[in-house]
């Protein structure tokens, strides 16, 4: 095709009635959207409620274990200079 059949072709395209839209198509896309959109909305609250509660998880252990204090000798050591 050369671009004189391209346009022509493209313009009957554009010419041409496009089919007509079920009457009940926008309040079903309306529904839908706001299905969609509460979906959405209570993923990203449980989240963040998720991770909240490994954040406090964590605080808690850390707190209590205390990973960074070493921990005390297990043998004594051996005592010189009598």
């Amino acid at each position: 095709m050369n671009r004189a059949q391209r346009e022509a072709a493209a313009r009957r395209l554009l010419e041409q009635v496009p089919p007509p839209v079920p009457p009940d198509l926008y309040g079903e896309v309306i529904r839908r959207g706001a299905r969609s959109l509460r979906h959405r909305t209570l993923a990203r609250r449980l989240m963040w409620l998720l991770l909240c509660a490994a954040s406090l998880a964590f605080l808690v252990w850390a707190l209590t274990a205390r990973p960074w204090v070493e921990p005390p000798s297990q043998t004594t050591p051996p005592y010189t200079g009598w």
